[in-house]
């Protein structure tokens, strides 16, 4: 690669990062108490909260990971672009946005933890949920770092771990600072970066490849040159479905389609962010803003990806996974943005990921704080009026934490992690969190079942069933001398959130049914 115009490179990012610094601040003064801290406030404007929540579900693990992973999959990556409209912004705006911050108003509920405990009348709900996102997160966080880092690494020639650590204490003092208000603001700044980013991107990929109908052309034409491997696996080419039924089809389907695309209605960092506006109004001009954000961010990434195996394979004869070292798919878009784009994009385009990863990392780490300080700790120690204080603290270890885990993950984790989050989130809360906003008949009980049920079947379904997570883990091995417990097909390859969801949600009604007559 070229060496960096390091003026030009100078320019953008200190623009950019005074602009972020601003905002930040302008959180920070504008934040006087826990309410404003947690929930901004309740006041927000809706393109902002739009915005945010768009900024917050696309992340480096989207374009970067997901991205990548259409270089793999091909077109096929689209139908999880309509099932983020779908359940994403529609449905999530329409039927849970609107009675999440109806039901988090009248509970006095800043987080979605406290959300749930304060519906089922349990301090174990709000302890444990704040406990398991705790736990659960950095995963989500790491893969998030990782693929910002890895555009950093690719980019500006530089360390990796360098990258890593750098962009994680940028975003750490804004985050710590201004609380969820600053980070709302940094978003909406963050997202249209990205939305602008992604339109270029798109455009000039087309205009590279000849056009829109020779670009997808070509793409179906390179069919004959799927991988062996792949094809055994039910790949059929880039611009078709897998085989239905092979193990290529449960992977696109199961885990990268319903897994991410259903998991979004239950990931706590965006449930918050309907709590923050202060009409159902402001939620109804968010739904069109959301849609389009959406839309753009993510079919662009998956177009792109899909397409970069055309531009691999004109410029260096082979696919794109072929084309990037160790086949890592994580360095697909990094390796096209950089080989393919003028260089006035590829900056542009990694201020763009930068917002993507910032916008998405900022609100993780706050839902992280606010479920360790706020959610878990608070309730050990009710007395003690250290909320903020402890919220802090609790951001600092998680941002420890991710950071090491995005110095250890694997190679080609960024979409999986991301996955294997939305799921575990998907199996331990949707129930729960649909029974607390629809039925009444729900119990403390059947509500606790729920949480312990879904969230104990994930965490087994990948030690012991899953074959990608429990053969790396290798716990399975160990104890039964065999990669997974179930190795007759298709079991291996569903996805966990096909079983532990449904059983959650089972356990949800049976127990509740069982102790309706209770007094809860």
């Amino acid at each position: 690669m070229d060496k960096p115009n390091i003026m030009l490179l100078a320019i953008i990012i200190i623009t950019y990062l005074l602009a972020i610094g601003y905002l930040g601040f302008l959180g920070f003064k504008k934040t006087k108490s826990s309410k404003d801290f947690m929930i901004a406030g309740g006041n927000i404007n809706p393109f902002v909260m739009a915005m945010s929540y768009g900024a917050t579900f696309i992340s480096t693990s989207a374009i970067v990971g997901f991205g990548g992973v259409a270089g793999l999959f091909g077109m096929g990556l689209l139908w999880l672009t309509l099932c983020n409209v779908v359940f994403g912004i529609f449905i999530a705006f329409v039927f849970f946005g609107k009675r999440t911050r109806k039901l988090g108003h009248t509970l006095s509920a800043h987080t979605f933890p406290e959300l749930l405990g304060k519906r089922f009348k349990s301090n174990f709900i709000q302890g444990a949920s704040g406990l398991i996102i705790f736990s659960a997160m950095p995963l989500y966080a790491a893969v998030v770092l990782i693929g910002a880092a890895r555009f950093l690494e690719s980019t500006l020639d530089i360390d990796y771990n360098t990258a890593l650590l750098v962009f994680s204490l940028v975003i750490a003092a804004y985050v710590v600072a201004g609380g969820l208000r600053g980070v709302m603001y940094t978003d909406a700044l963050q997202g249209s970066i990205m939305f602008i980013g992604m339109i270029i991107l798109l455009v000039i990929t087309y205009s590279k490849l000849g056009g829109i109908t020779a670009a997808h052309a070509k793409l179906s034409a390179l069919a004959d040159q799927v991988p062996d491997k792949l094809k055994g696996m039910g790949h059929i080419g880039w611009t078709a479905m897998p085989d239905l039924g092979s193990d290529w089809w449960w992977i696109l389907v199961s885990t990268i389609v319903l897994g991410v695309g259903i998991g979004v209605l239950a990931q706590p960092q965006l449930a918050v962010r309907f709590m923050t506006v202060k009409s159902n109004r402001e939620l109804n001009r968010a739904v069109l803003i959301g849609s389009i954000f959406i839309v753009v961010s993510t079919g662009v990434a998956f177009i792109v990806g899909s397409l970069s195996n055309v531009y691999f394979h004109e410029t260096l004869g082979k696919i794109a996974v072929a084309s990037v070292p160790k086949g890592n798919p994580d360095l697909i878009i990094p390796e096209y943005i950089n080989s393919a784009m003028p260089k006035w994009f590829v900056y542009l385009f990694m201020i763009g990921l930068l917002s993507a990863g910032m916008s998405t990392l900022s609100s993780q780490f706050h839902a992280m704080g606010t479920s360790i300080g706020h959610d878990f700790i608070k309730k050990i120690f009710p007395n003690k009026d250290n909320t903020v204080f402890v919220t802090k603290v609790g951001i600092v270890i998680a941002i420890i934490i991710s950071i090491i885990l995005g110095y250890k993950l694997p190679f080609g984790i960024v979409a999986r992690g991301t996955a294997i989050f939305f799921g575990i989130c998907a199996a331990t809360f949707l129930p729960v969190y649909i029974a607390a906003l629809y039925w009444n008949g729900a119990t403390k009980a059947g509500a606790i079942a729920s949480i312990i049920t879904g969230f104990g079947t994930s965490i087994f379904s990948l030690l012991f069933l899953h074959i990608k997570e429990s053969s790396a883990i290798g716990l399975c091995n160990m104890l039964f001398d065999k990669p997974a417990l179930i190795t007759t097909k298709p079991w291996p390859f569903v996805d966990p959130i096909l079983i532990a969801l449904p059983l959650s949600a089972v356990s949800l009604i049976i127990v509740s049914m069982l102790t309706k007559n209770q007094g809860e």
